[in-house]
């Protein structure tokens, strides 16, 4: 039977312990490995006295806790014990049927403050006999030289020890190629690290110097550079540093307000290298852009714009005019929000970026500010009259705060100063756009008799001077607290002879000289009634002095009868009249003759455009009067 039993593989009789093993196979403890050295040398860890640990263990328990320590534990957990043992007596006689029992109690912060003082230490003392019942029972394992019978059954726990073999010379040697590595790994590290720190100070040192060298440059420039603020959490009681560490640079107008003071600061960066050197935290990167919208008679509408330079050529002065010119023209349109409600010679619509004025008949003038980074300018659009009216905006902003400073610098003394109003700076432009409108107007009509003039044969010349100021005078006008308006003349010279000058004021002032008296225009119907009077009379005197020059044989008589306006020539037997007339944009002339009865026998008229001029015409009439 036992025979026929099958055997079992050797490899399943194998037992494995599951424990540390703490010997090897010839009975000596195994060491624990800390380390290997480069040169292959182990370091074990040193091996302990378990008697001495225990020894020293309970030599701490008696000096900490004192001699009675036993006693003292046994008397505490009996009377812990007795507690409870009431307290559950207690539990099972209250209330259960019928009676509501009373609400549970919460503890206190404070109970369980005192639970926890004396739980703690007993769970501390339990942990230290739970600790050294561990250590007593490992002692007695690991002891071989136990001769006292065991109470333990046979074989608990069956353990077998093995003892891993040495490894072979090649895994020795990747053993130390791999803690070279390592070390290597490491070193290369830290003189990376080193590396880096290095090549960050040198930039931090490079940086430094272009810090200071960028504020030489600033200063050089004539830009203000002002005591920066103190980092917040700073201290600023009595005794406190409190020394500015860094400048801040201020690139807006001095008597500007203190919104856009505040608003034209800059800094230079602390940040490292970047694309600019400087920032600007309160820029808003808009431009003022001045469009000139007017009507031609057919209803065609024509818009035109301003130059608008960008003056950021890469460099630090570059990029401070750029953000003072967007500043600058940021306060030019406040103050003429300010002063559009209050225009007297024409309506305004406001919004927040945009200002719409009626300047002048058939022209609209337009203020907004448009986004910098997006501008463009298209060449025909381009306008130098909106150029003229963005740069009269700076003179008399700069007027402005001229007027303001000498008020400010007046105030320092004792007496009393009355409160100055500065100048405006809207209604100059809107005079000079009007007068413009006015200086064509008077221009169209010049020309429409010269042209009657000139087709008629008469020789006309004509000179137009709108500004007659130069350009130093003009600006020195508009810089002065009380501003001259814009004035002009144009002369008109007919036949050679005789002339006609006028004058012009801003905004629509018009004079004319004449030889017995200065009268003022106040329309241009009445302006086209004196040109035509003017000019009928003065060709009339000059039929008159043809007549009498051709009739001096003949004691022939002529004169200008200027209530009726003609020119009457008489000698024996016959009476000639003259009459000009002004047809559309043309002049005509028609000639009457009578004889000793007065009746007119025969009439002749002039049209222009014919082979012979007006004065030769007349000649040829007065000619062909005296042969008959």
């Amino acid at each position: 039977m036992d025979s026929l039993e099958p055997q079992e593989p050797p490899w399943k009789k194998l037992k494995l312990s599951l424990e540390r093993p703490y010997k090897d196979d010839s009975g000596e403890p195994i060491p624990e490995l800390l380390d290997i050295t480069p040169d292959g040398q182990h370091i074990y860890r040193p091996r302990e006295d378990p008697t001495a640990a225990v020894g020293t263990k309970l030599r701490r328990i008696f000096l900490e806790r004192g001699l009675d320590f036993f006693d003292a534990e046994k008397e505490t957990r009996t009377s812990i014990a007795r507690e409870s043992q009431e307290d559950a007596e207690q539990a099972d006689a209250s209330p259960k049927d019928g009676e509501s029992s009373e609400p549970s109690h919460h503890m206190t912060p404070e109970e369980l403050f005192k639970m926890r003082l004396l739980l703690m230490p007993q769970l501390y003392v339990a942990f230290g006999e739970m600790t050294q019942a561990r250590d007593l029972l490992t002692l007695l394992l690991s002891s071989s030289l136990s001769t006292q019978p065991s109470t333990l059954p046979p074989s608990p726990l069956a353990a077998t020890v093995v003892t891993k073999p040495p490894p072979i010379i090649s895994l020795q040697a990747f053993n130390a190629q791999l803690t070279i590595g390592g070390k290597d790994k490491a070193l290369r590290s830290a003189a990376d690290l080193f590396k880096s720190a290095a090549d960050q100070m040198e930039q931090s040192r490079v940086f430094g110097e272009k810090y200071w060298v960028d504020a030489l440059k600033i200063r050089r420039g004539n830009w203000g550079l002002i005591p920066a603020p103190l980092p917040l959490g700073s201290a600023t009681g009595k005794g406190a540093d409190k020394t500015s560490k860094d400048f801040l640079i201020s690139y807006g107008l001095e008597e500007a307000p203190t919104l856009f003071r505040r608003r034209a600061i800059g800094r230079m960066s602390t940040l490292g290298a970047g694309s600019s050197s400087l920032e600007f935290p309160m820029r808003q990167r808009t431009r003022l852009r001045v469009s000139i919208s007017r009507t031609s008679p057919d209803g065609t509408r024509q818009t035109s714009h301003n130059l608008l330079s960008d003056p950021d050529d890469g460099s630090l002065d570059g990029s401070l005019r750029a953000a003072q010119a967007e500043v600058v023209e940021q306060e030019v349109f406040a103050a003429l929000i300010r002063e559009a409600s209050s225009l007297p010679t024409a309506s305004a619509e406001v919004s927040e970026r945009l200002i719409l004025i009626d300047a002048a008949q058939n022209t609209e003038l337009r203020f907004e500010l448009v986004d910098g980074d997006k501008l463009r300018n298209d060449d025909r659009e381009i306008d130098p009259y909106c150029d003229l009216v963005y740069s009269l905006l700076h003179v008399l902003l700069s007027r402005a705060h001229a007027v303001l400073k000498s008020s400010r610098l007046s105030k320092a003394s004792i007496a009393p100063v009355p409160a100055v109003q500065p100048p405006p700076i809207l209604q100059p432009i809107i005079d000079i756009l009007q007068y413009r409108e006015f200086w064509e107007r008077v221009r169209e009509e010049i020309d429409r008799v010269v042209a009657a003039l000139r087709l008629a044969g008469v020789s006309t010349k004509v000179h137009y001077d709108p500004v007659a100021d130069g350009g130093e005078t003009l600006v020195a006008s508009l810089l002065s607290d009380k501003s001259r308006p814009v004035g002009g003349d144009a002369l008109l010279r007919i036949d050679d002879r005789h002339t006609l000058r006028f004058t012009t004021a801003s905004p629509s002032t018009l004079i004319v000289h004449l030889p017995q008296a200065t009268l003022p225009i106040a329309s241009i119907s009445q302006l086209t009634q004196l040109l035509v009077d003017e000019i009928s009379s003065r060709l009339l005197s000059r039929i008159c002095e043809i007549g009498t020059e051709l009739c001096e044989r003949v004691n022939g008589t002529w004169f200008v009868d200027l209530l009726s306006g003609r020119c009457v020539g008489r000698w024996e037997g016959c009476t000639l009249n003259f009459r000009i007339n002004f047809v559309g944009d043309a002049i005509s002339c028609s000639a009457s003759r009578s004889g000793r009865d007065n009746r007119p026998s025969h009439v002749e008229g002039y049209r222009p455009g014919g082979q012979l001029s007006l004065l030769e015409w007349v000649r040829h009439t007065i000619e062909s009067s005296l042969g008959r």
